[in-house]
C-alpha cells in the first residue's frame, strides 16, 4: 500500500556545446516526501561530486546555480544515493515521481556507472511515474515546464528555479491540484484539446462536446471504404490516432462532467482505432500493397455515423 509520494529532481552536468546524456552526470539531487495520511512534507537536498572533474562550464553554472566549490567537498553518487534511500524510509511504501523521465533515466545510468545494485533500481522503476507525460496527456496536450503547469492552476513557482528541491516541491504542488481538483483539470483539458470557452452548464457542455465530436468524425470518415492503398491507409490510421488523442480523456471522466452518451461514443472510436491499427500492422507485416478492412472493423464507425443522423 502506498503511504507516501516521493518527488525528485536532478541537476546534471551540461554544456551549450553539446554533451551526450550518458555523460551528463548528476551534480545535485533534490526531493520532497509527502505523507499521504498526515500531509506532512520532508525535504532532501544534496550536491553530488561527479567523476568528471573538469570545471563546470559558464553555461552550466548559470543554468543550475551550482559552482565548482559546491562539488569539491560533496559526496559521490553512491553515498548520496544511500543517504537518499535512508531518507525515503522504504521503497515498497513509496511512489516515485519526477517532471520528465530523464530524472529516472539519470538515476539508472549513474547507478550503472558506479556499479550499484540494479535490483534496487528495478524496485524504484516499478513504482515510478513520469508525471510530466501524464499531465501532457490528461491536461495540457503540450509538454509544459513546471512553471507553465503551475500557471494553468493560477499558481506561482515557490523557491528558486533550477533548484532541484524546489522543482520537486512545485511538481508535487501541481500533482496535488491535479489529483484533488479533477473538475478544474478537466476544464483545462477541454480548453487545450477542444475549445477555449467551456460552458458552466453540464448539459450545454456535453452538447458542445457532442457537436464537436460528430463534426470531427464526419470530417475524418466522411467516405470510408473496405479497401485502401497502403499510403492512404497509413494516413487514415494517423488521422484516427489523432482523433483518439483529442477525445480519449472524455472516457476517463475523472470529474464526472461528461455524459454517458459522449463517453460511449468516444469508447467506440477507441475500439475502432485499435482494430484499425491491428489490421494495418498485419498488412505491413506481409508487405501488402493494399489494406482490406472487414465489416466488423468498421462497425463502430457505422454506429457513430448513424447516431449523427
Amino acid at each position: 500500500m502506498v503511504k507516501q509520494y516521493v518527488f525528485f529532481d536532478f541537476e546534471m552536468l551540461c554544456s551549450n556545446r553539446g554533451m551526450s546524456f550518458e555523460d551528463m552526470e548528476a551534480i545535485r539531487l533534490g526531493a520532497v516526501k509527502y505523507d499521504i495520511e498526515t500531509e506532512n512534507l520532508y525535504f532532501f537536498d544534496r550536491y553530488i561530486q561527479p567523476e568528471n572533474k573538469a570545471p563546470l562550464s559558464s553555461f552550466c553554472k548559470k543554468l543550475t546555480g551550482i559552482d565548482d566549490c559546491h562539488l569539491q567537498e560533496a559526496n559521490r553518487f553512491p553515498d548520496v544515493l544511500t543517504e537518499f534511500l535512508t531518507w525515503v524510509g522504504g521503497i515498497k511504501k513509496s511512489r516515485f515521481f519526477s517532471w520528465s523521465k530523464s530524472d529516472a533515466t539519470r538515476l539508472v545510468l549513474d547507478s550503472e556507472r558506479h556499479r550499484l545494485s540494479q535490483k534496487m533500481m528495478k524496485k524504484i522503476e516499478k513504482r515510478y511515474v513520469d508525471f510530466q507525460a501524464i499531465f501532457a496527456q490528461r491536461v495540457s496536450r503540450q509538454t509544459p515546464s513546471v512553471e507553465g503547469a503551475l500557471q494553468l492552476y493560477n499558481m506561482d513557482f515557490i523557491g528558486t528555479p533550477h533548484h532541484p528541491m524546489f522543482d520537486a516541491y512545485n511538481t508535487l504542488r501541481i500533482y496535488l491540484r491535479f489529483l484533488n481538483e479533477p473538475k478544474k483539470s478537466d476544464v483545462i483539458m477541454l480548453q487545450h484539446y477542444l475549445f477555449e470557452e467551456v460552458p458552466n452548464d453540464s448539459k450545454e457542455l456535453n452538447e458542445k462536446i457532442k457537436i464537436s465530436f460528430q463534426k470531427d468524425v464526419a470530417n475524418t470518415f466522411g467516405t470510408w471504404r473496405s479497401m485502401y492503398q497502403m499510403k492512404e491507409a497509413s494516413k487514415i490510421v494517423k488521422q484516427t490516432n489523432h482523433l483518439v488523442k483529442k477525445y480519449r480523456n472524455i472516457v476517463v471522466n475523472r470529474s464526472g462532467l461528461f455524459s454517458k452518451d459522449n463517453r460511449s461514443n468516444v469508447a467506440m472510436l477507441m475500439d475502432f482505432s485499435n482494430e484499425l491499427q491491428h489490421t494495418f500492422q498485419e498488412h505491413v507485416q506481409y508487405s501488402a500493397k493494399t489494406m482490406i478492412v472487414d465489416e466488423y472493423t468498421f462497425q463502430p464507425i457505422r454506429e457513430l455515423t448513424l447516431k449523427q443522423g
